[in-house]
């Protein structure tokens, strides 16, 4: 009785943990260098701003649904038709959604560290293409 009772502290620490990370990544929307800021409009027509990671892959650019928290992938994948803020320029693309072998070449190319995903709580990954419109 005893080793599940630890079982469950640990348990509930470790999803205490994942939700803290998520929550402070959404709140705070760090910058690093590689980031960009996508623009995504829902069904009624509002536009919502998130920063996300740029990845490039051959001639593409790719942006990636790496967070349970993952409303600006809906929105895009409802609505494909996206604002991108690169450098301070924003320019209107299409967000594809990548499967198959091209999913796999970009996540070969930029995969996660264990550390990573164990803070995020090991959830699935996504990837949009960027086309330019």
């Amino acid at each position: 009785m005893r080793i599940v009772k630890i079982a469950g502290v640990v348990l509930l620490t470790y999803v205490a943990t994942v939700v803290a990370f998520e929550s402070f990544i959404g709140f705070f929307q760090p910058r690093p260098t590689s980031t960009i800021v996508i623009s995504t409009t829902d069904e009624a027509g509002s536009s919502q701003d998130r920063v996300v990671s740029l990845l490039h892959s051959g001639v593409h650019l790719y942006v990636a649904a790496n967070h349970w928290p993952r409303s600006w992938y809906k929105r895009a994948r409802a609505n494909p038709q996206v604002q991108v803020t690169i450098d301070g320029e924003k320019k209107p693309y299409l967000a594809v959604p990548v499967t198959g072998a091209e999913h796999d070449s970009v996540e070969s190319e930029h995969g996660h560290s264990i550390g990573f995903r164990i803070l995020t709580g090991f959830p699935p990954r996504y990837f949009l293409r960027l086309d330019p419109r």
